[in-house]
């Protein structure tokens, strides 16, 4: 049965993406909604003088069997390519070599990529900031920050960060408890650029005993085109919450300090750095609800907090959601 009216998603990150496709392909209509200006999420990508910037997601692994069947669609259609870096390790201010048998993935030429392709044409509001959502006698509304009302919907599936969607799901407090029981942790993210290439062979690192947790080589990745040695480090969730309403000047200066500690070569002054602030970076835990759903209603919310907390579980509970939702309709 196909519903009489459209069904809202509020977030184009992947959750969201890849509940719209699957409706989408049952031949739903679907309409979405985001806060920013592109889809993405935390796999948006920031163009730069140095190029494409992976700002949030680093890379993806592939580990569930369907998920692996979609990536090698998305390589099969250019959206993703595999990325092999030179990978260490920094413990006890040390550097040594990472072997690792684990295949990454990344978007080509960015991260962002992949979210662009599968929003296709679908329609889709950016900018527009979903704060309210409400059901009339038969249908759902949602209300933007400009005062604006959407709708009807016949269903609604809620794809942010779970802090955000504890509000979204504010009618129906059962979801919104167990939305609201899931901890997030923030990360900061600094960007860096070099005119000329610096002396190391490290083209990504897990850090320990530093304030940084992971820095990557961002011209090393397929794809990235770019003049500049391009580098995006990542910040300790715990040094990120010390340290969350720092200045973005300071931030930068606090963890370029700590790569030139680490990086083993001789770090000049960058051609040009920006920081980003991802306050909900990632889950602090795994949770295996897949989905939250309250099928009378026609209200579900999905992402990769209600999973693993990676890539590869925001795609599959946004996947999950689709198929409630569609049993629902039988």
């Amino acid at each position: 049965m196909t519903a009489l009216h459209p069904i809202a998603i509020i977030g184009t990150g992947i959750a969201g993406l890849s509940a719209a496709q699957a409706l989408h392909a049952a031949g739903h209509s679907v309409q979405l909604f985001d806060k920013s200006r592109g889809s993405g999420g935390r796999m948006a990508s920031k163009r730069s003088d140095g190029g494409a910037l992976d700002l949030g997601a680093q890379y993806f692994t592939a580990r569930d069997r369907r998920f692996v069947e979609v990536v090698q669609q998305w390589q099969a259609r250019g959206w993703v390519a595999e990325w092999t870096p030179s990978l260490y390790n920094f413990k006890n201010g040390q550097l040594s070599a990472s072997p690792d048998e684990q295949v990454r993935w990344v978007g080509s030429p960015r991260m962002s990529a992949i979210t662009r392709a599968m929003l296709g044409a679908l329609p889709v509001h950016f900018s527009c900031r979903i704060t309210e959502v409400f059901r009339g006698e038969q249908h759902w509304h949602l209300q933007d920050a400009e005062g604006n009302s959407h709708g009807p919907f016949s269903h609604v599936i809620v794809a942010t960060p779970a802090p955000q969607a504890t509000t979204l799901l504010s009618s129906v407090p059962k979801l919104a408890g167990a939305a609201a029981s899931v901890a997030m942790d923030p990360t900061w993210a600094v960007a860096l650029a070099f005119d000329t290439p610096l002396e190391s062979k490290v083209e990504g690192c897990f850090v320990q005993d530093s304030p940084l947790d992971w820095l990557a080589r961002n011209r090393s990745k397929p794809g990235r085109d770019s003049q500049l040695d391009t580098w995006v480090l990542h910040a300790t969730s715990q040094w990120t919450k010390q340290n969350l309403d720092m200045s973005k000047e300071d931030v930068t200066e606090h963890l370029l300090g700590a790569f030139a500690e680490l990086i083993g070569c001789t770090v000049p002054a960058p051609t040009f750095s920006l920081a980003h602030r991802w306050l909900y970076a990632r889950p602090a835990s795994a949770h295996q609800w897949g989905v939250l759903a309250d099928a009378d209603l026609g209200i579900y919310a999905c992402g990769d907090w209600c999973l693993s907390g990676r890539v590869e579980g925001a795609w599959l509970s946004g996947q999950e959601a689709a198929r409630r939702l569609l049993e629902n309709l039988q």
